[in-house]
């Protein structure tokens, strides 16, 4: 059977799109295909491609506010999940599959006694995501071990960026400034990590969850609703507004953090939390001249909203790469 006639027994259409969100928030995706190999992912986005068809990549469904209408076009649910691991005396590297839980990644990479990954031990969403959001946590991010992520450009063939060309930045890279239907794919990445002690590893983990159920509410949320500005917390400005446990329908402002917002009802919808999004933004705007930037995304049909193209750096920032010939920077 081809490929994409496979794919295409498991169609889904007019599918909700909140039941794969970490919101639980989101309207229906016309048309919803599970990719489970990195071969299907890239049949699927190419030929969405050839097509004409929109075409955008969900992985942990974290980070991201669906609009109620929807997303038109194709949605291709990023189940990849392999890992390879390549074990030296006091180093190692590890290449995972974009669809791979970022928590389970952390969570292995502890297993076999491997440290850089430990801070995302409780960090929803996948590799792929975490790679286009520069996700991080206790004061290191992806950056800090990524070799090299392998993209799939719109119209081209699989090619590997190094952290220079994807011009990473707090919670941000070239990948980013792209719109998700037009934004290359995050295939792979591949970390460069440090042998220790996994008790060491364990302990550290520990003390991370600890500090995330500490001080970030449970339930249904998106993770960090706005990048913290320079100098200050998005958190405490929203706190310092007086707005922690506003709500606008089925959505809260968390007492426990006011930078999350929670779908506290399971019965929230996207202009909810949109309308909590324009209430924080233009109070903390009124009251400390501070304009909060977005660290999540809105997805799918929003009106009026500002085209978001990519600009002139972010294309300089990401040149054509051949694959690298030597064997050494990748696990074959």
């Amino acid at each position: 059977m081809d490929i994409l006639d496979l794919l295409k027994s498991r169609a889904k259409r007019n599918e909700p799109l909140a039941r794969y969100t970490t919101a639980r928030i989101g309207g229906p995706a016309d048309l919803l295909v599970e990719a489970r190999t990195v071969e299907e992912l890239v049949a699927l986005v190419n030929r969405a491609d050839e097509v004409g068809m929109p075409c955008i990549v969900v992985g942990g469904g974290a980070n991201m506010l669906v609009s109620d209408a929807g997303v038109r076009g194709l949605v291709v649910l990023n189940r990849t999940r392999a890992t390879r691991f390549e074990m030296k005396e006091l180093s190692a590297r590890v290449e995972a599959d974009s669809g791979v839980v970022l928590a389970t990644l952390a969570r292995e990479c502890i297993e076999r006694g491997l440290a850089g990954i430990e801070w995302a031990i409780g960090v929803p969403g996948t590799v792929g995501g975490a790679v286009v959001g520069n996700a991080g946590a206790y004061g290191t991010e992806v950056a800090t071990n990524l070799h090299l992520a392998r993209v799939l450009r719109r119209g081209r063939q699989p090619e590997y960026w190094t952290p220079r060309q994807l011009a990473f930045a707090y919670r941000q890279s070239a990948l980013k400034r792209y719109r998700p239907e037009s934004r290359p794919i995050v295939l792979s990445a591949l970390f460069d990590l440090k042998r220790d002690h996994r008790v060491n590893l364990e302990r550290r983990a520990a003390e991370f969850q600890a500090r995330r159920r500490a001080s970030q509410p449970p339930g249904a949320t998106m993770g960090s609703m706005f990048k913290n500005p320079p100098g200050d917390y998005a958190g405490r400005l929203i706190d310092a507004c007086g707005l922690k446990g506003a709500r606008r329908g089925g959505a809260m402002i968390s007492p426990v953090h006011a930078n999350f917002f929670v779908n506290t009802t399971g019965q929230a919808t996207a202009t909810d939390v949109k309308a909590l999004i324009d209430l924080a933004r233009e109070t903390v705007r009124q009251q400390f001249g501070i304009w909060l930037e977005l660290e999540i995304e809105l997805v799918g049909d929003w009106p009026d909203l500002p085209p978001e193209e990519p600009d002139d750096t972010a294309q300089r920032a990401t040149p054509a790469l051949d694959p690298p010939t030597d064997s050494s920077t990748r696990l074959d």
